[in-house]
């Protein structure tokens, strides 16, 4: 228990998060970090104004905790499937970009693991899908959580899975695609590939804090943005988890700014979740903390 609550606090960069993430009381988190920190003999967490942040004795803590905590969550796996076989059918919704990579990583899981069951999946924005759990027409959503943006978790069981930058994704041969990085100053001309779609969604646009942006075409559909990229019309902001697998005609590049630009992702069921439910979020959390993704 110890080692997972590290994780979430330095996942989350808040004692205050963590707890709310785990369904545990703040001072209960306060304790377990300081149980951690009594065995290791060295303190864990520096606090900033912004949060907390690990110190060089928590780094190297976290990065076994890691490999621990996953090794855990196999067992676990394991030791379930050898008491039984489960059987059934499960409703699952993913925001866009959660169907590039992690989605079909642990449907695939899943198919491996569970054959017996069945996964039927739907695509949409978060807060869509987050009144589609409330309605009980999903059992299990995969939601972005965009930089100032809080989605109202109340009354349902979230799970970070992943926290990543922001980048820009621009065509080859563009005049930014050959920096290591640049500035958001950098970006103030550019035309602008952004996401569409129902109305009180959040979709990726563009970066955070230029006014005015010029706006150069919307679409829904990710693989429609980055194909306007690619034909050299736009650049578009991309997360971190789908960066690698950007196609061919496109470059990603760091954003050097230091407001809080990281984008979280969470798996959210109702408290009460189903059996299969939780094994799927065991999926998910093993694909979000794999070194390949």
């Amino acid at each position: 228990m110890g080692l997972r609550v590290v994780d979430r606090v330095a996942a989350l960069g808040s004692f205050t998060a963590a707890a709310d993430t785990l369904g545990y009381t703040q001072s209960a988190v306060s304790r377990q970090v300081a149980a951690m920190e009594a065995a290791v003999g060295a303190v864990l967490f520096e606090r900033h104004a912004r949060g907390v942040q690990p110190t060089p004795v928590g780094q190297v803590l976290l990065r076994h905790a890691a490999v621990l905590l996953a090794a855990a969550d196999a067992a676990q796996r394991e030791l379930a499937a050898a008491r039984e076989q489960l059987v059934g059918r499960l409703v699952v919704g993913g925001y866009p970009t959660g169907h590039v990579v992690l989605l079909p990583r642990a449907l695939a899981l899943m198919r491996d693991e569970h054959p017996a069951v069945e996964v039927a999946v739907h695509s949409g924005g978060s807060q869509s899908l987050l009144r589609m759990l409330r309605a009980r027409q999903v059992e299990l959503v995969v939601v972005a959580q965009m930089p100032g943006i809080e989605h109202d978790f109340t009354g349902l069981r979230s799970e970070l899975l992943l926290s990543g930058r922001l980048r820009v994704a621009v065509p080859d041969g563009h005049r930014l695609a050959g920096l290591a990085s640049v500035t958001p100053d950098d970006l103030r001309e550019e035309p602008w590939i952004v996401g569409t779609g129902p109305a009180g969604d959040v979709h990726l646009g563009a970066w955070p804090g230029i006014e005015q942006p010029r706006i150069a075409y919307a679409a829904a559909d990710w693989h429609a943005r980055l194909g306007l990229v690619a034909a050299g019309l736009g650049i578009a902001l991309v997360p971190d988890s789908v960066a690698s697998l950007i196609s061919r005609g496109m470059t990603v590049v760091p954003v050097d700014d230091d407001g809080p630009h990281t984008r979280h992702v969470f798996a959210v069921t109702q408290r009460s979740a189903n059996p299969l439910a939780k094994v799927f979020v065991d999926a998910l959390r093993q694909v979000a903390t794999s070194s390949a993704l």
